[in-house]
């Protein structure tokens, strides 16, 4: 409901309603922002990491029961009604990796495997072929708990950390976050270490055989002929490891823990992202580093950082992303602040002007990343997505924090700025686009090893970061960067799909891609009557929902229809409304409709709710529910919107 407590949807927003429905939002973020200038909201993910979570204490038998029974209300309160199993997001389908741990969770936690939810629960896996057809991060805990044979995991040798960058199965050709999760898993892989399990916790009735007598571990479905290939290399290398020198292999785990050590980030831990910080805190126990040593101390630590604990629930984080949630939030405040009444100028330029600070000394500017393998020349210049991850600066979070400093206008911003475009400009791959994390990811082969049955261990240009950084470089207007962004403009046409729209990466999904390109086109100067943007707008208002609002499945990612839902969602309602401002249909009545949607959802708070999760980590196999985009971008959207009343243009003058 509105604000003045009347239905807006399908009627046509007043100026005065518009205003006041900015006014609100911009007032509750407002009230989120922390003291020290910056926004961070929970991201919640899954039940993997939390079970994986409960495993870890279990693995480690510092064992804390109160958190673990609010772990498990949340467990228990995410079980599907449906299918009796786990999604990997809201309303999913059912998942077997995500069910198996839930399952162990839960019965570590100390629910009776006869209790009803897990009676349901465990017919489900069975029906599914069992524990022992999880994937290979699930039989890996297995694995650590004694449950399955370490033969149930692919060959992965702590020797593949000896490797130079110029072998094909090096990790320097692979993704930050498998290299990060690879390295101490190498180690783990090599020490074959066994969980304390102190409550001696098993699942064996999770399988269809028992494990001991599963002859084929690794059977596919295989992606390509590649699949069938990389399956006789492991086999191969079963034979061959065993005899590998001890003192090479004394080298590859040193090796390993020097890669490691170096990029622990105190309390933000191994690339900030759990599945490697909760590695290292296996890995070094493996290793017999004691509990008090300062090392596994904070590593420990550094987990713990990401849980969210509330009354009667918790879970754990995958990571955090303040540097995302005050960029996002930036832009959002500083396009509510551009308005005329009612606002408060003079406190939202104080709250622009603490986040600014704060993310300019977030700014990485003295450490060359793992980026720098393939740019050794490129001076630093970018932002991580998380408080501290000096090794990993994210493409997508400087992109969108260059921007906002250069809106915001401070001249102390200006050596930030230029730093950030030079690092932009030589992050650039070869085909034109630009990845998350590293330059030229791309070699496709490598998922099709058996490890990588996510099929997620590169990190190839995307359509949305790629969009993000032309926005920036030509909001700057260097005309020296035109054929750069040229670049990366004939990148986008190219990935443009048949319907019109581009697929999202790294938020839900479609609707997502095609905002971030429209966005994109806009600032570079192309033509809104350019035929690549009719499309795309065509296809905006094809998957527009009859209520005005739009909304995406994340099934989307599996096949399932692009940019259609249930229910119309805040986030995403907000970026279909945004696309079509970016091309120049302001007027448009689908975004008037839009408008009146996001108006008539709002609650007395100044507030958006939404359940569905709106962004991926991994299509297919982990996805995310950032709690503040239903905040900042429906206030983004409809400050938009008034704005370009009062334009004579029309247009968007900023490339976000």
């Amino acid at each position: 409901m509105a604000a003045d407590g009347s239905a807006l949807s399908g009627s046509l927003l007043t100026s005065e309603a518009l205003e006041q429905a900015v006014k609100n939002a911009q007032a509750a973020l407002s009230n989120r922002q922390n003291a020290d200038g910056h926004w961070v909201y929970e991201l919640e993910a899954d039940a993997t990491i939390p079970a994986e979570y409960v495993l870890l204490e279990h693995f480690l038998d510092k064992i804390d029961d109160p958190l673990q029974q609010k772990i498990g209300n949340y467990l228990r309160r995410i079980q599907s009604d449906e299918h009796d199993g786990w999604p990997l997001y809201h309303d999913g389908q059912f998942d077997l990796s995500a069910s198996v741990k839930a399952y162990f969770a839960l019965k570590a936690i100390g629910d009776d495997i006869n209790a009803p939810h897990m009676a349901r629960a465990r017919k489900a896996i069975l029906s599914h072929g069992g524990a022992a057809r999880a994937n290979v991060f699930t039989r890996f805990q297995l694995a650590l708990f004694g449950e399955v044979p370490w033969r149930a995991l692919p060959v992965m040798p702590v020797e593949l950390m000896l490797l130079p960058r110029k072998a094909f199965f090096s990790v320097w050709n692979m993704s930050y976050w498998s290299r990060v999760v690879i390295a101490p898993l190498t180690v783990l892989a090599a020490l074959k270490p066994v969980a304390v399990n102190p409550r001696q916790i098993r699942v064996r009735e999770l399988f269809v055989a028992p494990p001991e007598t599963v002859t084929d571990w690794i059977r596919g479905p295989y992606r390509s002929a590649w699949g069938h290939v990389f399956k006789g290399i492991d086999s191969a290398l079963r034979v061959v490891t065993p005899f590998i020198p001890a003192k090479t292999h004394k080298k590859a785990i040193k090796a390993a823990v020097d890669f490691i050590e170096p990029r622990l980030n105190g309390e933000d831990g191994l690339g900030a992202i759990y599945p490697a910080m909760a590695n290292v805190v296996m890995m070094y126990r493996a290793m017999g580093v004691p509990d008090n040593d300062p090392r596994a101390m904070t590593a420990l630590k550094s987990v713990q950082n990401l849980l969210v604990i509330k009354e009667h629930e918790a879970y754990c984080q995958p990571c955090v992303s303040p540097i995302w949630d005050t960029g996002l939030s930036g832009h959002a405040m500083i396009e509510a602040a551009s308005g005329p009444q009612g606002i408060a100028p003079e406190k939202t330029r104080e709250e622009l002007s603490k986040a600014v600070s704060w993310l300019r000394d977030k700014q990485i500017l003295s450490v060359k990343g793992d980026w720098a393998i393939n740019k050794p020349d490129l001076a630093p210049g970018g932002w991580a997505f998380q408080y501290g991850n000096d090794y990993y600066p994210d493409v997508d979070d400087t992109a969108v924090v260059g921007m906002l400093l250069h809106r915001e206008g401070d001249p102390k911003s200006t050596e930030a700025i230029e730093r950030a475009r030079q690092w932009i400009i030589g992050m650039q791959s070869t085909n034109g686009g630009w990845g998350a994390f590293d330059i030229d990811n791309n070699k496709e082969m490598l998922n099709h090893i058996p490890f990588s049955d996510h099929g997620a261990l590169l990190d190839p240009p995307t359509a949305d970061v790629t969009a993000r950084c032309i926005s920036f470089l030509a909001q700057l207007g260097h005309t020296e960067d035109r054929q750069v962004i040229e670049r990366g403009l004939d990148y986008l046409r190219k990935d443009q799909e048949k319907d019109g729209s581009w697929f999202g990466r790294w938020g839900t999904n479609y609707i997502y891609g095609t905002w971030s390109v429209l966005c994109a086109f806009n600032a570079a100067g192309i033509s809104h009557d350019d035929p690549a943007v009719i499309k795309a707008v065509e296809w905006l208002r094809s998957v527009q929902r009859e209520d005005g609002g739009w909304g995406e499945d994340c099934a989307s990612y599996e096949g399932a229809a692009r940019g259609v839902y249930k229910k119309s969602l805040p986030s995403q309602t907000a970026w279909g409304a945004l696309g079509l401002m970016a091309a120049g249909r302001r007027d448009d009545p689908a975004v008037a409709k839009a408008m009146s949607w996001l108006a008539s959802q709002q609650d007395e708070n100044g507030e958006w709710q939404e359940d569905p999760y709106n962004a991926v980590g991994f299509p297919k196999v982990f996805y995310l529910r950032y709690h503040g985009y239903k905040q900042f971008f429906p206030l983004f959207a409809l400050s938009r919107y008034r704005n370009l009343e009062k334009s004579n243009s029309r247009r968007v003058d900023f490339g976000f």
